[in-house]
């Protein structure tokens, strides 16, 4: 199945996005199409694993947790898995991606003081698969996590209907045929 969004996707989805509560039937009335439509596409979306939760969005910081540092990590050849799991055990470590250039993993680490980060840091440490980690500490935000931006600019319009002119003429044809003379 192809994941490609149509205009009618991307409306449901920044609709979805501005009021992750709202229901199908005024997803219906504020999209301008069938409840049976909006519910039929919302099962795509979900069975191609575009939509992947609809749980809340936890602001970090605001939950006691202000203190926010990216690390990269270069592992030990082949240990890939072996970190997995041992970033999995941190509660502390947000998120993780192995990643090309000059670490092997990025991190997102969250923490309740600098104190708390830095025993997060020391902890990391202590992996016999690290062999290295550099951190930077997030002073604020600039972009927050955003997809819509991404899935309204490849919008392409629909190609117009044929123009009237071809309509006209295949009018004129057939009816020609037709012995209209």
């Amino acid at each position: 199945m192809s994941s490609r969004l149509d205009a009618l996707d991307v409306t449901l989805l920044q609709l979805l996005t501005d009021n992750p509560r709202i229901g199908i039937l005024e997803l219906s009335r504020l999209s301008g199409v069938a409840r049976a439509t909006v519910s039929a596409r919302l099962d795509r979306i979900q069975q191609a694993g575009i939509v992947t939760g609809y749980g809340p969005d936890i602001d970090v910081a605001a939950a006691g947790y202000p203190v926010q540092a990216m690390v990269t990590l270069e592992i030990a050849q082949g240990r890939l898995a072996d970190i997995r799991q041992f970033l999995t055990a941190l509660p502390g470590v947000l998120e993780a991606y192995a990643t090309t250039g000059s670490g092997d993993v990025l991190c997102r680490l969250a923490a309740e003081s600098n104190e708390a980060l830095q025993e997060l840091l020391l902890k990391l440490n202590e992996s016999d698969a690290i062999r290295r980690s550099t951190s930077v500490v997030i002073l604020s935000v600039v972009v927050a996590p955003r997809t819509l931006p991404l899935l309204l600019q490849q919008q392409r319009p629909r190609p117009p209907r044929a123009p009237a002119f071809r309509e006209r003429s295949a009018t004129a044809a057939l009816s020609r045929s037709c012995g209209d003379n």
